[in-house]
Protein backbone atom coordinates (compact mmCIF):
# COMPACT_ATOMS: atom_id res chain seq x y z
CA UNK A 1 0.00 0.00 0.00
CA UNK A 2 1.20 3.42 -1.08
CA UNK A 3 -0.03 7.34 0.01
CA UNK A 4 1.57 8.84 -2.36
CA UNK A 5 1.66 13.32 -2.87
CA UNK A 6 1.59 12.47 -6.70
CA UNK A 7 0.33 9.49 -7.25
CA UNK A 8 1.69 5.46 -7.04
CA UNK A 9 5.63 5.15 -7.50
CA UNK A 10 6.71 2.79 -9.27
CA UNK A 11 8.61 -0.87 -7.30
CA UNK A 12 12.17 -0.87 -6.92
CA UNK A 13 15.37 0.55 -5.17
CA UNK A 14 15.77 3.62 -3.21
CA UNK A 15 18.98 5.46 -1.61
CA UNK A 16 18.43 6.25 1.84
CA UNK A 17 19.08 9.86 2.90
CA UNK A 18 18.22 9.84 6.40
CA UNK A 19 15.78 8.53 9.14
CA UNK A 20 13.39 10.73 10.36
CA UNK A 21 11.07 9.42 13.78
CA UNK A 22 12.76 5.99 12.98
CA UNK A 23 11.23 6.43 9.30
CA UNK A 24 13.84 5.60 6.79
CA UNK A 25 13.85 8.39 4.22
CA UNK A 26 15.18 7.18 0.46
CA UNK A 27 15.05 8.42 -3.16
CA UNK A 28 15.23 6.95 -6.30
CA UNK A 29 17.26 7.71 -8.82
CA UNK A 30 14.73 9.58 -11.20
CA UNK A 31 14.86 12.12 -8.54
CA UNK A 32 17.92 12.93 -9.23
CA UNK A 33 16.94 13.88 -13.12
CA UNK A 34 14.03 16.31 -11.48
CA UNK A 35 16.25 18.27 -8.96
CA UNK A 36 18.48 18.50 -12.40
CA UNK A 37 15.92 20.16 -13.68
CA UNK A 38 14.75 21.86 -11.24
CA UNK A 39 17.68 23.79 -10.64
CA UNK A 40 18.12 24.20 -14.39
CA UNK A 41 14.24 25.65 -14.90
CA UNK A 42 14.42 27.98 -11.34
CA UNK A 43 18.00 29.38 -12.27
CA UNK A 44 16.61 31.37 -15.22
CA UNK A 45 13.56 31.98 -13.34
CA UNK A 46 15.22 33.42 -10.34
CA UNK A 47 17.92 35.35 -12.46
CA UNK A 48 14.85 37.11 -13.98
CA UNK A 49 13.22 37.59 -10.54
CA UNK A 50 16.45 39.01 -8.88
CA UNK A 51 17.62 40.88 -11.36
CA UNK A 52 21.46 39.35 -9.88
CA UNK A 53 23.88 37.33 -11.18
CA UNK A 54 24.21 33.82 -12.72
CA UNK A 55 25.50 32.69 -9.50
CA UNK A 56 23.14 34.06 -7.16
CA UNK A 57 20.53 32.85 -8.94
CA UNK A 58 21.56 29.29 -9.41
CA UNK A 59 22.68 29.65 -5.54
CA UNK A 60 18.85 30.38 -5.07
CA UNK A 61 18.04 27.54 -7.50
CA UNK A 62 19.39 24.81 -5.51
CA UNK A 63 18.18 26.30 -2.17
CA UNK A 64 14.87 26.41 -3.71
CA UNK A 65 14.71 22.64 -4.76
CA UNK A 66 16.05 21.58 -1.88
CA UNK A 67 13.40 23.17 0.10
CA UNK A 68 11.11 21.77 -1.82
CA UNK A 69 11.50 18.55 -1.61
CA UNK A 70 11.80 18.97 2.33
CA UNK A 71 8.38 20.14 2.17
CA UNK A 72 7.69 16.67 0.40
CA UNK A 73 9.32 15.11 3.16
CA UNK A 74 6.75 16.64 5.48
CA UNK A 75 4.25 16.43 3.81
CA UNK A 76 4.88 12.29 3.60
CA UNK A 77 5.92 12.40 6.84
CA UNK A 78 2.30 13.81 7.41
CA UNK A 79 0.70 10.90 6.45
CA UNK A 80 3.34 7.94 8.39
CA UNK A 81 2.80 9.50 11.72
CA UNK A 82 -1.36 9.78 11.81
CA UNK A 83 -0.68 6.29 10.16
CA UNK A 84 1.76 5.07 12.69
CA UNK A 85 -0.74 6.26 15.45
CA UNK A 86 -3.65 4.29 13.73
CA UNK A 87 -1.27 1.14 13.74
CA UNK A 88 0.37 1.10 10.40
CA UNK A 89 3.66 -0.10 9.86
CA UNK A 90 5.34 2.43 7.28
CA UNK A 91 8.17 0.81 6.02
CA UNK A 92 9.81 4.06 3.79
CA UNK A 93 9.23 7.32 2.40
CA UNK A 94 10.65 7.53 -1.08
CA UNK A 95 10.84 10.30 -3.09
CA UNK A 96 11.02 10.28 -6.98
CA UNK A 97 10.08 11.57 -10.75
CA UNK A 98 6.26 12.96 -9.86
CA UNK A 99 6.89 13.63 -5.60
CA UNK A 100 6.86 11.59 -2.91
CA UNK A 101 5.14 8.70 -1.04
CA UNK A 102 4.74 6.95 2.14
CA UNK A 103 4.45 3.28 2.04
CA UNK A 104 2.12 1.43 4.06
CA UNK A 105 2.35 -2.36 5.54
CA UNK A 106 -1.66 -2.51 5.00
CA UNK A 107 -4.50 -0.22 3.37
CA UNK A 108 -6.57 1.65 5.60
CA UNK A 109 -9.50 -0.30 7.55
CA UNK A 110 -12.14 2.72 8.02
CA UNK A 111 -13.32 5.61 6.44
CA UNK A 112 -12.15 7.53 9.90
CA UNK A 113 -8.99 5.99 9.46
CA UNK A 114 -9.05 6.65 5.41
CA UNK A 115 -10.12 10.44 6.45
CA UNK A 116 -7.44 11.17 8.77
CA UNK A 117 -4.73 9.85 7.21
CA UNK A 118 -5.55 11.55 3.54
CA UNK A 119 -5.72 15.27 5.28
CA UNK A 120 -3.17 15.06 7.13
CA UNK A 121 -0.50 15.79 4.39
CA UNK A 122 -2.36 18.56 2.50
CA UNK A 123 -2.43 19.93 6.12
CA UNK A 124 1.20 19.81 6.48
CA UNK A 125 2.00 21.23 3.10
CA UNK A 126 -1.14 24.30 4.22
CA UNK A 127 1.12 24.78 7.45
CA UNK A 128 4.12 24.96 4.88
CA UNK A 129 2.26 27.56 3.18
CA UNK A 130 1.51 29.85 6.26
CA UNK A 131 5.00 29.90 8.08
CA UNK A 132 5.94 30.94 4.62
CA UNK A 133 3.71 33.99 4.33
CA UNK A 134 3.95 34.97 7.80
CA UNK A 135 7.50 35.10 8.11
CA UNK A 136 7.39 36.95 4.46
CA UNK A 137 4.57 39.25 5.21
CA UNK A 138 6.48 39.87 8.76
CA UNK A 139 9.95 40.83 6.55
CA UNK A 140 8.09 43.12 3.79
CA UNK A 141 4.47 42.23 2.82
CA UNK A 142 3.91 43.98 -0.38
CA UNK A 143 6.86 42.94 -1.59
CA UNK A 144 6.44 39.31 -0.58
CA UNK A 145 3.03 38.93 -2.89
CA UNK A 146 4.76 40.59 -5.60
CA UNK A 147 7.35 37.96 -5.39
CA UNK A 148 5.25 34.97 -5.18
CA UNK A 149 3.31 35.45 -8.31
CA UNK A 150 7.03 35.75 -10.02
CA UNK A 151 6.45 39.43 -10.71
CA UNK A 152 10.11 40.05 -12.72
CA UNK A 153 12.77 42.39 -10.10
CA UNK A 154 9.97 42.03 -7.88
CA UNK A 155 12.87 42.26 -4.70
CA UNK A 156 16.18 41.58 -4.86
CA UNK A 157 16.61 39.90 -1.44
CA UNK A 158 17.06 36.22 -2.26
CA UNK A 159 15.31 35.45 1.28
CA UNK A 160 12.81 36.91 0.66
CA UNK A 161 11.99 35.43 -3.02
CA UNK A 162 13.09 31.91 -1.80
CA UNK A 163 10.18 32.34 1.09
CA UNK A 164 7.81 33.96 -1.67
CA UNK A 165 8.51 30.92 -4.41
CA UNK A 166 8.06 27.84 -1.92
CA UNK A 167 4.50 29.58 -0.65
CA UNK A 168 3.55 29.98 -3.78
CA UNK A 169 5.06 26.21 -4.77
CA UNK A 170 3.52 24.58 -1.69
CA UNK A 171 -0.08 26.48 -2.36
CA UNK A 172 -0.12 25.24 -5.66
CA UNK A 173 0.79 21.72 -4.86
CA UNK A 174 -2.12 21.92 -1.51
CA UNK A 175 -4.79 22.85 -4.46
CA UNK A 176 -3.56 20.28 -6.67
CA UNK A 177 -3.47 17.44 -4.18
CA UNK A 178 -7.18 18.41 -3.01
CA UNK A 179 -8.66 17.18 -6.79
CA UNK A 180 -10.66 14.79 -5.76
CA UNK A 181 -9.07 11.80 -8.06
CA UNK A 182 -7.60 8.97 -7.12
CA UNK A 183 -5.00 8.46 -6.18
CA UNK A 184 -4.67 12.05 -5.45
CA UNK A 185 -4.47 12.93 -1.85
CA UNK A 186 -7.90 14.62 -2.48
CA UNK A 187 -9.59 11.38 -4.03
CA UNK A 188 -8.52 9.65 -1.08
CA UNK A 189 -10.66 11.97 1.06
CA UNK A 190 -13.39 11.39 -1.18
CA UNK A 191 -13.36 8.02 -0.90
CA UNK A 192 -13.33 7.81 2.96
CA UNK A 193 -16.70 10.37 2.19
CA UNK A 194 -18.30 7.92 -0.18
CA UNK A 195 -16.91 5.54 2.03
CA UNK A 196 -18.63 6.86 4.94
CA UNK A 197 -21.99 7.28 3.51
CA UNK A 198 -22.36 3.83 1.01
CA UNK A 199 -20.72 1.61 3.92
CA UNK A 200 -19.12 0.33 0.98
CA UNK A 201 -15.22 0.31 0.50
CA UNK A 202 -15.07 -0.93 -2.64
CA UNK A 203 -17.71 0.89 -4.44
CA UNK A 204 -15.96 4.29 -2.81
CA UNK A 205 -12.85 3.24 -4.15
CA UNK A 206 -14.02 2.74 -7.47
CA UNK A 207 -16.19 6.00 -7.76
CA UNK A 208 -12.18 7.59 -6.76
CA UNK A 209 -10.83 5.48 -9.19
CA UNK A 210 -13.31 6.54 -12.52
CA UNK A 211 -12.82 10.36 -11.12
CA UNK A 212 -8.89 9.73 -11.40
CA UNK A 213 -8.75 8.15 -14.70
CA UNK A 214 -11.34 10.93 -16.02
CA UNK A 215 -8.71 13.39 -14.40
CA UNK A 216 -5.83 11.73 -16.34
CA UNK A 217 -7.91 12.25 -19.54
CA UNK A 218 -8.30 15.46 -19.16
CA UNK A 219 -4.87 16.14 -17.89
CA UNK A 220 -3.13 14.33 -20.61
CA UNK A 221 -5.07 16.54 -22.95
CA UNK A 222 -4.25 19.09 -21.55
CA UNK A 223 -0.83 17.97 -22.00
CA UNK A 224 -1.00 17.50 -26.06
CA UNK A 225 -2.64 20.81 -26.33
CA UNK A 226 0.67 22.79 -24.71
CA UNK A 227 2.69 20.72 -27.12
CA UNK A 228 0.68 21.78 -29.80
CA UNK A 229 1.36 24.88 -28.95
CA UNK A 230 4.80 25.13 -28.42
CA UNK A 231 5.09 24.72 -24.83
CA UNK A 232 6.55 21.08 -25.20
CA UNK A 233 8.35 20.68 -22.41
CA UNK A 234 5.38 21.10 -19.73
CA UNK A 235 2.87 19.38 -22.16
CA UNK A 236 5.09 16.82 -22.03
CA UNK A 237 5.69 16.61 -18.48
CA UNK A 238 2.06 16.66 -17.94
CA UNK A 239 1.19 14.01 -20.14
CA UNK A 240 3.84 11.76 -18.69
CA UNK A 241 2.53 12.76 -14.88
CA UNK A 242 -1.25 11.54 -16.49
CA UNK A 243 0.24 8.40 -17.67
CA UNK A 244 1.11 7.32 -14.44
CA UNK A 245 -2.11 8.87 -12.66
CA UNK A 246 -4.30 7.11 -14.74
CA UNK A 247 -2.47 4.11 -14.10
CA UNK A 248 -2.35 4.35 -10.49
CA UNK A 249 -6.45 5.06 -10.80
CA UNK A 250 -7.13 2.11 -12.95
CA UNK A 251 -5.45 -0.48 -10.44
CA UNK A 252 -7.54 1.30 -7.55
CA UNK A 253 -10.71 0.44 -9.61
CA UNK A 254 -9.24 -3.42 -10.89
CA UNK A 255 -8.76 -3.18 -6.70
CA UNK A 256 -12.06 -2.17 -6.01
CA UNK A 257 -13.33 -5.43 -8.10
CA UNK A 258 -11.41 -7.59 -6.02
CA UNK A 259 -12.19 -6.08 -2.93
CA UNK A 260 -16.00 -6.24 -3.72
CA UNK A 261 -15.24 -9.94 -4.60
CA UNK A 262 -13.40 -10.89 -1.07
CA UNK A 263 -15.93 -9.16 1.15
CA UNK A 264 -16.57 -11.25 3.97
CA UNK A 265 -13.80 -13.65 3.60
CA UNK A 266 -11.50 -13.64 5.81
CA UNK A 267 -8.17 -15.54 6.66
CA UNK A 268 -9.73 -18.48 8.65
CA UNK A 269 -11.87 -19.35 5.18
CA UNK A 270 -9.05 -19.77 2.70
CA UNK A 271 -6.08 -21.34 4.73
CA UNK A 272 -4.81 -24.66 5.16
CA UNK A 273 -5.63 -25.66 8.87
CA UNK A 274 -3.45 -28.40 9.05
CA UNK A 275 0.52 -26.75 8.03
CA UNK A 276 3.61 -28.92 8.88
CA UNK A 277 5.37 -27.33 12.07
CA UNK A 278 8.14 -28.08 13.91
CA UNK A 279 8.88 -28.09 17.61
CA UNK A 280 10.56 -25.03 19.31
CA UNK A 281 12.64 -27.09 21.57
CA UNK A 282 14.04 -29.12 17.99
CA UNK A 283 17.53 -29.00 18.01
CA UNK A 284 19.35 -27.46 14.78
CA UNK A 285 20.95 -30.14 13.74
CA UNK A 286 17.44 -32.26 13.78
CA UNK A 287 15.97 -29.62 11.80
CA UNK A 288 18.80 -29.76 9.43
CA UNK A 289 18.07 -33.81 9.31
CA UNK A 290 14.64 -34.02 9.43
CA UNK A 291 13.66 -31.22 7.59
CA UNK A 292 15.67 -28.98 4.89
CA UNK A 293 18.21 -32.08 4.11
CA UNK A 294 14.83 -34.49 3.66
CA UNK A 295 12.28 -32.59 2.55
CA UNK A 296 14.32 -30.22 0.41
CA UNK A 297 12.06 -26.86 1.86
CA UNK A 298 13.74 -23.08 2.36
CA UNK A 299 11.65 -22.46 5.74
CA UNK A 300 9.00 -23.70 8.29
CA UNK A 301 6.96 -22.26 10.95
CA UNK A 302 7.80 -23.04 14.24
CA UNK A 303 5.79 -23.34 17.61
CA UNK A 304 5.99 -24.00 21.42
CA UNK A 305 4.40 -26.67 22.92
CA UNK A 306 1.10 -24.97 23.49
CA UNK A 307 0.92 -24.39 19.76
CA UNK A 308 2.00 -20.72 19.92
CA UNK A 309 3.67 -19.53 17.03
CA UNK A 310 6.98 -19.07 17.39
CA UNK A 311 7.99 -18.08 14.00
CA UNK A 312 9.50 -18.83 10.59
CA UNK A 313 12.69 -21.01 10.97
CA UNK A 314 15.05 -20.80 7.25
CA UNK A 315 17.45 -22.95 5.85
CA UNK A 316 19.84 -19.84 5.79
CA UNK A 317 20.23 -19.50 9.49
CA UNK A 318 20.11 -23.48 10.05
CA UNK A 319 23.49 -23.57 7.90
CA UNK A 320 24.80 -21.05 9.75
CA UNK A 321 24.23 -21.86 12.99
CA UNK A 322 25.81 -25.23 12.13
CA UNK A 323 28.81 -23.66 11.19
CA UNK A 324 28.89 -21.96 14.12
CA UNK A 325 29.63 -25.22 15.95
CA UNK A 326 26.24 -24.96 17.79
CA UNK A 327 24.41 -28.40 16.37
CA UNK A 328 22.35 -28.36 19.92
CA UNK A 329 20.64 -25.04 19.78
CA UNK A 330 17.00 -25.06 19.80
CA UNK A 331 15.56 -23.39 16.69
CA UNK A 332 13.25 -21.33 19.02
CA UNK A 333 16.53 -19.25 19.43
CA UNK A 334 17.57 -18.82 15.81
CA UNK A 335 13.01 -17.30 14.84
CA UNK A 336 12.96 -14.86 17.89
CA UNK A 337 13.58 -11.76 16.01
CA UNK A 338 11.43 -11.79 13.03
CA UNK A 339 8.52 -14.24 14.23
CA UNK A 340 5.98 -10.50 13.75
CA UNK A 341 6.51 -10.47 10.61
CA UNK A 342 4.99 -13.29 8.95
CA UNK A 343 1.53 -13.70 11.12
CA UNK A 344 -2.02 -12.41 10.71
CA UNK A 345 -5.21 -12.88 12.66
CA UNK A 346 -7.51 -15.66 11.26
CA UNK A 347 -10.14 -13.43 12.04
CA UNK A 348 -8.49 -10.74 9.76
CA UNK A 349 -10.24 -9.67 6.05
CA UNK A 350 -8.62 -11.64 3.56
CA UNK A 351 -7.79 -8.32 1.56
CA UNK A 352 -5.80 -7.64 4.58
CA UNK A 353 -3.12 -10.45 3.27
CA UNK A 354 -2.92 -8.90 -0.24
CA UNK A 355 0.62 -7.13 -0.30
CA UNK A 356 1.74 -8.45 3.35
CA UNK A 357 5.46 -8.75 3.71
CA UNK A 358 5.03 -12.63 4.31
CA UNK A 359 3.33 -13.14 0.72
CA UNK A 360 5.97 -11.04 -1.17
CA UNK A 361 9.05 -12.66 0.65
CA UNK A 362 8.03 -16.41 1.57
CA UNK A 363 4.80 -16.71 0.01
CA UNK A 364 3.14 -17.45 2.61
CA UNK A 365 1.47 -15.98 5.83
CA UNK A 366 0.43 -17.97 9.04
CA UNK A 367 -2.47 -17.36 10.62
CA UNK A 368 -2.98 -17.31 13.99
CA UNK A 369 -5.71 -16.86 16.67
CA UNK A 370 -6.35 -13.96 19.39
CA UNK A 371 -4.09 -16.25 21.94
CA UNK A 372 -1.20 -16.22 19.33
CA UNK A 373 -1.62 -19.96 18.58
CA UNK A 374 -1.13 -21.15 15.19
CA UNK A 375 -4.32 -22.42 13.22
CA UNK A 376 -2.84 -22.84 9.98
CA UNK A 377 -0.95 -21.16 6.63
CA UNK A 378 -2.00 -18.85 3.63
CA UNK A 379 0.16 -19.44 0.79
CA UNK A 380 -0.04 -17.15 -2.40
CA UNK A 381 -1.61 -19.76 -4.45
CA UNK A 382 -4.64 -20.25 -2.34
CA UNK A 383 -4.86 -15.92 -2.09
CA UNK A 384 -4.88 -16.09 -6.05
CA UNK A 385 -7.37 -19.09 -6.11
CA UNK A 386 -9.82 -16.34 -3.77
CA UNK A 387 -9.10 -13.91 -6.46
CA UNK A 388 -10.33 -16.06 -8.95
CA UNK A 389 -13.58 -15.63 -10.36
CA UNK A 390 -15.35 -19.13 -9.76
CA UNK A 391 -17.15 -19.63 -13.70
CA UNK A 392 -21.01 -19.04 -14.01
Amino acid sequence: MRHGTMGAMPTGGSIQLVRLFGIRIGVSASWFVVLFVFIFVLSGVFRDALGGSETQAYLVAVAAALLFFVSLILHELGHALVAQRAGIEITGIDLWFFGGVAKMSRDTRSPGEEFRISAAGPLVTLAVVAVCLGIGTLLDGRTFIDAAVLERRATSDPALMLLAWLATINALLFVFNLIPAFPLDGGRIARAIIWKITGQKAKATRYAGRAGQLFAYVMAGYGLYLMLTGSVGNGLWLAVLALFLGQAARGAVVQSDIDERLEGVTVGDVMDPHPYTLPADTTVLEASERVFALQGWPWVPVVERDGRYAGVLHREAVDRALAAGQPALPVRELVREEGWRWQIGVEEPLEALIGTEGLRQLGAVFAVDAQGVLRGVVTIDQVRRALTPTPR
